[in-house]
């Protein structure tokens, strides 16, 4: 499936995503819901408009880099290279299964177009940097993208990586925080406070864009601001774990909880309206382009 340049198409994708990651985890018995359902729209836009790759190609030295850091949302990302063409939807269904290349969390000596095997938290920044510092030594053209949960700001790491980038002037970088506001057992806020988090970074010298991390059109204006920055950029997208299935939203007990039968009938049900309505959108705008 080729890139995508319609925003609706997008945002039917998104949900898309949306329904593999709950067949995906019904079907294993486990897996991180919230989380994965959280960063669709981010998800959506990098595969299917931003990055430069090529599924024929994974290892192509010229390819943009993505490191889901919040390595357990891979639920989303698995959907998102199956259905950009990494392999077929078909394998979806092996996730967390005995000799699976579909891991619990993301394996890149496993499975085409994992660029970082991630699951410790407060990793990916240090290690995107890295490869955003080895394009500059190379002299290629490729940008680094790493996706973080705020659970995950709380690591030291972060920060260590956070105040390292701005010193080797690194503008191939884009960090991304998806801020749902939720952890494993709790709310970010009662756990351990990360706010003024759009303050922090800029201290730490990046350029920083808030958003609403649901709305396509915010977050690909957002990538396009990214992309003409002279510094490394943070995109901050404000989400809400859970998203899109009304019973899990902002709730920590979805973290990792498995659903019962009655409650994914009602998660698939509520993700396939929204596609309906998306779609009927779309046909009532003429399939237009729009937004973008």
């Amino acid at each position: 499936m080729m890139a995508f340049q319609d925003v609706l198409d997008l945002e039917i994708m998104a949900n898309r995503l949306r329904r593999h990651v709950l067949d995906m985890i019904w079907k294993a018995g486990s897996g991180h819901l919230g989380g994965s359902l959280s960063c669709g729209e981010i998800i959506a836009a990098l595969y299917f408009r931003i990055l430069r790759i090529d599924p024929q190609k994974p290892l192509w030295n010229g390819r943009d880099r993505f490191i889901l850091s919040k390595g357990h949302g891979v639920p989303m990302l698995y959907a998102a290279l199956a259905e950009r063409g990494f392999f077929p939807t078909d394998e979806l269904d092996t996730l967390r299964k005995l000799n699976s290349r579909l891991q619990g969390h993301p394996d890149m000596t496993r499975l085409p177009g994992i660029d970082m095997s991630t699951g410790s938290l407060g990793q990916g920044l240090s290690t995107g940097i890295g490869m955003a510092v080895g394009a500059k030594l190379r002299k290629l053209d490729y940008r680094v993208y790493v996706l973080l949960g705020d659970g995950e700001l709380q690591e030291g790491q972060i920060w260590e990586a956070a105040m390292s980038a701005p010193k080797f002037d690194i503008d191939n970088l884009v960090a991304i925080c998806d801020l749902n506001g939720v952890q494993l057992d709790g709310r970010v806020e009662d756990i351990m406070p990360i706010a003024p988090i759009e303050d922090k970074w800029k201290a730490f010298g990046w350029n920083t864009i808030s958003i609403d991390g649901h709305s396509m059109e915010k977050v690909l204006w957002a990538f396009d601001k990214a992309h003409k920055a002279k510094h490394p950029t943070v995109i901050l997208a404000h989400t809400v774990k859970g998203k899109g299935v009304s019973f899990m939203e902002n709730d920590h007990l979805w973290h990792g909880q498995p659903m019962d039968s009655r409650q994914y009938e009602i998660a698939v049900q509520e993700v396939m309206m929204a596609i309906k309505d998306l779609k009927l959108k779309k046909a009532e705008t003429g399939g237009e382009a729009h937004g973008i």
